[in-house]
C-alpha cells in the first residue's frame, strides 16, 4: 500500500506550493519507541488536522489556514469556519492528496540557531520550530529536506480511524501515483539546499 507522511494540512499546502521545503520531526507518542525514523525515500503528503492551531503559524500564512481547510471532505459538506488556537477542530471523513515528495538530503540537529536559520523553508512559528528542538532534549531534531511534485489530480481517500493520533507514517488503503511535476524548478531547489546544507555546515548530514 502507498506510504504517506502525516503533516498539518497547512504545511503540506504549503510543501504543495514550494512556501516550505522540509519538515523537522523528533518523533510521536505513538511511534515505535517514540523516536522518529526516515523509514522511506518518497513518500505521499497526508494532510491531518491534529493539533493544528493558528497561532502557530507565521502571520505571513495564516490566511492558508482557511484554504487548509479545503483540504478535507466533511459529512456536513461544510468545513469549520476557522482554526480554534488549541487545534481543537473535527476532523474530516476524506482528506485529499495532492503530493508527494522524495527525500533530498536528511540531517539531525541539536542547536536552537540553526532551527531558527532554517526559517526562510518552513511557515511555522520558529517559537513552534523551537519547541520541537527542546521536546526529548536528549534526541536531536530531524531535519528533512523534501523534493515536492504535485500530482496532476488530487486524490481523495477515506480518513481511517488506526490513522489518528501522533504518528509519523501511514499505510493508505488505495493506489496512489507517483507522477507529477516538481513544485519548484531545479535551479531553484539546489540553490535553497545549498543554503540549508551551509546552515548545517558543522553537522554531519545521515542522509545525501
Amino acid at each position: 500500500m502507498p506510504i504517506a507522511i502525516k503533516e498539518w494540512a497547512v504545511t503540506v499546502r504549503a510543501l504543495a506550493e514550494g512556501e516550505q521545503l522540509l519538515t523537522l520531526r523528533k518523533g510521536g507518542i505513538r511511534e515505535p519507541e517514540k523516536h522518529f525514523k526516515l523509514e522511506y525515500e518518497r513518500f505521499f503528503l497526508y494532510p491531518t488536522f491534529d493539533h493544528q492551531r493558528s497561532d502557530l503559524v507565521r502571520e505571513s500564512h495564516q490566511p492558508e489556514l482557511t484554504r487548509a481547510l479545503e483540504e478535507g471532505v466533511w459529512s456536513e459538506g461544510e468545513p469549520p469556519h476557522a482554526l480554534h488556537r488549541d487545534g481543537d477542530i473535527p476532523q474530516p471523513d476524506r482528506v485529499r492528496i495532492r503530493a508527494w515528495a522524495e527525500v533530498a538530503a536528511h540531517y539531525t540537529i541539536t542547536d536552537r540557531r540553526a532551527v531558527d536559520a532554517l526559517s526562510p523553508f518552513y511557515v511555522w512559528t520558529t517559537d513552534y520550530a523551537e519547541k520541537r528542538l527542546a521536546w526529548k532534549r536528549r534526541h536531536p531534531l530531524h531535519v528533512v529536506l523534501l523534493r515536492t511534485y504535485r500530482i496532476p489530480r488530487p486524490v481523495t481517500v477515506k480518513v481511517r480511524e488506526d490513522y489518528g493520533g501522533c504518528r509519523s507514517w501511514l499505510e493508505l488503503t488505495r493506489e496512489l501515483p507517483f507522477e507529477g511535476t516538481p513544485v519548484l524548478s531545479d535551479d531553484e531547489f539546489e540553490r535553497a539546499s545549498e543554503e540549508i546544507a551551509a546552515i548545517a555546515s558543522d553537522r554531519q548530514p545521515v542522509l545525501v
